[in-house]
Order: structure tokens, then C-alpha cells, then sequence
């Protein structure tokens, strides 16, 4: 096992590159990546960074000549023999040959496009430009790099002593919320958390806790990388990144209307299975299941990532029973700013009513609160999104307006053609 404390010790001398390979990224960026280059391979698209905690000064806390640094060693990375067998040749969810011949000759030749970045105030404006299967991978590459540089300022000037203490109590902490995890009979729990992880270290660690302290609780990671070293399942399916490009592309109301249906429609042709999991909140899930056609009732489960769990739950049961189809039969995937509370509670609500599913992410893999003065290794919440798709501004309204997105004019067009009216308001925490 890695001596993680020595190596973050060591960070202050020699340069050691925080993301190692172009698979370290979520499983469903590479899903979604081959149904973009499918379906939409020409789309150009804008990603941006958004640090929606503001009062944490990103630019004051990280060098630009360490973060240009990294992103240039991002762009040298290269898809390895290794890696390229294990995708071509290893079963994913019970399918074989997952990813596609013609996919993997372009992914095997991939380099990532070039990034812009600038500061402004205390803040840092990084973004991405390009054919929407290329840019889509800067996503969670660019968000590690940033969270990891913030935990890296922090510990800079502390002792190797003081690290090993500090690691030492993340550990025990971390098992502590094992310990609880293990009471819970049929638990199913997977590790969501690369994108806003502490660094690729300590999520690696926590992989080898959960596997190691829930057993086959456990059902995998999002991490390709680590799940390829850890011979464990990568986990994921789609996200919201897909009907707000869709949707940007609309001419139409009618067709802004059908686009998140249209994204399920070209996902169905690709997918079956424990793949074909619904995201109905980019536009409301209220609004999203009472106008959803007849066929994605048939769809395995529903995950919910936005506004009140438990509420989205009981919404996706009675869409469940209007349309004839037993809940009990469907799985619900909990995975919004979860932490062993949330999970204990929402597995007591909904365990047995239907099959409860988590997927847990920031503050399994970067939980250093009250571990550090002044909670300065509190994780915060930064996305990178797609901000733009051949010019058109996309839009996000959620199920919680704390994480709408969008310029305010398409917002409210967003609303009326979706029905989406007042929603409750609640806080974001990662």
C-alpha cells in the first residue's frame, strides 16, 4: 500500500503528474463519448470551468505555471497497450466488446485539444473548445487536476509528521463511516467520487477500504483507471452533459421539448440492461416523467442527482405505478452530495420498496473536514460544463435552481417550454 503522506510530502520537490492516463476519468464520459461520436460527432462545443463556491480564491491558492503544467502533461497522455485491451476486450455490465472497433481505433489516436486559461480576479477561467467527442474528456481530468492543486496548497507547508498524523485521521474516519456502511444487509455502493476526489491517491485508498470493509457491498468504481488496477467493475451510465447539448441544438420549442427524450432514444439503440438507467432532472423530473414516452417505463431504473432524494424517489414510484410497472422491479440510484447519514436514512425509506442503489462520491473520496484548521480542506463545489454546442448557450434548470445554468433569458424559455415552475431551493455543499 502506498505511503500516501510521504508522497504528498514529496509533492514539494519533484513534480508528480496528477492524472496519469486518459482513462482516469469516469466510465460514463467514455459510454457517452462513443454515443457523441456516433450520433453527433461534428457538434462543436464549449466546456467551462464553474466554481460555484466562490469564497474559495482558486487563483490566489494555485500557481497558473503548476496548473498550466499539468493540463500540458494532460494533453502529452496517450491511450497504453494495456489500457486499450482492457476496454476492447474486457465485459462491461454483462455486455462484451462495449466499446466499439471503430471508437477505439479514433480513441487509440486521441490527443486533447488545446485549452484556454485565464485569470480573472481570484479566479481562474478555464475552458475548452472543439468537436464535442474531443473536448467532452477534458471534463474530469480538469476538475481533478484543479481540486487536487487546492489540496496540495494546503498541505505544502506541513511536516511529514503533521501529514501522517492528518492521513492517519482521514483513514480512521473514512472507516468509521465503513463500519456503519457494513450494518446494512444488501447494501449496493459504488465510488462516484473522481471528479472532486482529494487526489488519485486517496481515492485509489478508498477504493481499496470499500473493497476491503464491504466486500461484495461494494459493486465497483466510476474510475476507469483504478478499476482496471484494482480488478474491480467500472460503474456509470449517462449524465446531464447529453440532453443540454441536445436541447442547445433545438431549432424549435417542439423540438427543444423532445430533446432529452431524443438523448434515451439514441442511448436505447446502444444500451440494454443495468445501462439503461433514466437522468430526468436536467429539466425538472416532475415535468420530465409526465410527458416520457411508454417505452422508457420499461427501462431498468431512474437516477436521482438533484433536489430533495427521498421526493425524487417517491415521484419516480408513482410514474412507476401509472404505467403498470412494479417498483420493486426497478432500481433507484441515490448519488447527490451523499454521505453515510443520507445513505443510512434513504436505504431505511426506500430498501425493499424498490432496488436502492448509491453512488458516492465527493465526501467518500475528499471528506478532510474538521481535520485541517479553519476547514481549509473542506471540499466545495466546481463543475466544468458544457457551456455552449455550435454556438447556442445550453441550459441546466435541475431539480434544485441552486445548480441551474444557462444565461437567465433561456432559463425562463427553458421553464415555460418544460413546465417547470417554483422549486425549492436547497443548498449545495459539493
Amino acid at each position: 500500500m502506498v505511503d500516501i503522506a510521504t508522497r504528498v510530502y514529496n509533492h514539494k520537490w519533484k513534480i508528480d503528474p496528477i492524472v496519469r492516463s486518459l482513462i482516469d476519468t469516469d466510465f460514463y464520459k467514455l459510454l457517452m463519448c462513443q454515443s457523441v461520436f456516433r450520433n453527433r460527432p461534428d457538434t462543436n462545443v464549449t466546456f467551462s470551468l464553474i466554481n460555484r463556491t466562490t469564497r474559495i480564491p482558486l487563483a490566489d491558492l494555485i500557481d497558473e505555471g503548476e496548473l498550466r503544467e499539468q493540463l500540458d502533461h494532460i494533453r502529452t497522455l496517450r491511450l497504453s497497450r494495456g489500457e486499450s485491451t482492457w476496454m476492447r476486450g474486457n465485459t462491461f455490465y454483462g455486455k462484451r466488446q462495449m466499446f466499439t472497433p471503430a471508437f477505439m481505433d479514433w480513441f487509440e489516436h486521441l490527443q486533447l485539444p488545446p485549452y484556454h486559461l485565464d485569470r480573472v480576479g481570484d479566479q481562474y477561467e478555464l475552458t475548452f473548445e472543439g468537436p464535442w467527442p474531443e473536448v467532452m474528456l477534458w471534463e474530469i481530468p480538469a476538475l481533478a487536476v484543479l481540486m487536487e492543486l487546492r489540496s496540495r496548497a494546503v498541505l505544502r507547508d506541513m511536516g511529514r509528521f503533521e501529514l501522517q498524523v492528518l492521513y492517519a485521521r482521514a483513514m480512521t474516519k473514512l472507516w468509521e463511516k465503513i463500519e456503519r456502511l457494513r450494518a446494512l444487509p444488501d447494501l449496493r455502493i459504488a465510488d462516484f467520487g473522481t471528479r472532486r476526489r482529494h487526489s488519485f491517491l486517496w481515492q485509489d485508498w478508498a477504493v481499496q477500504a470499500m473493497l476491503e470493509g464491504l466486500g461484495p457491498k461494494f459493486t465497483g468504481t466510476s474510475n476507469c483507471l483504478i478499476a482496471l488496477r484494482r480488478e474491480v467493475e467500472a460503474i456509470g451510465t449517462n449524465a446531464h452533459e447529453l440532453p443540454m447539448v441536445y436541447a442547445a441544438l433545438a431549432d424549435t420549442d417542439a423540438e427543444l421539448a423532445r430533446a432529452p427524450y431524443d438523448v434515451l432514444a439514441d442511448w436505447h439503440e446502444e444500451h440494454s440492461g443495468n445501462l439503461r438507467i433514466i437522468l430526468p432532472d436536467t429539466y425538472g423530473t416532475e415535468q420530465f416523467l409526465a410527458k416520457a414516452p411508454d417505452w422508457l417505463a420499461g427501462w431498468t431504473g431512474i437516477r436521482i442527482d438533484s433536489g430533495d432524494p427521498a421526493t425524487g424517489a417517491e415521484t419516480a414510484i408513482r410514474w412507476w405505478q401509472s404505467r403498470g410497472e412494479d417498483p420493486k422491479d426497478k432500481l433507484v440510484i441515490f448519488s447527490d452530495g451523499l454521505d453515510v447519514d443520507v445513505i443510512e436514512q434513504l436505504y431505511r425509506q426506500f430498501s425493499g420498496r424498490v432496488r436502492v442503489s448509491f453512488g458516492w462520491g465527493t465526501l467518500l473520496t475528499n471528506d478532510f473536514r474538521g481535520l485541517v484548521e479553519g476547514d481549509a480542506l473542506a471540499p466545495f463545489s466546481l463543475v466544468c460544463k458544457a457551456v455552449s454546442a455550435n454556438g447556442r448557450p445550453t441550459v441546466k434548470l435541475s431539480d434544485n435552481p441552486e445548480k441551474a445554468m444557462g444565461p437567465e433569458a433561456e432559463i425562463e424559455r427553458y421553464k415555460r417550454v418544460f413546465g417547470v415552475g417554483e422549486q425549492e431551493r436547497l443548498e449545495v455543499v459539493v
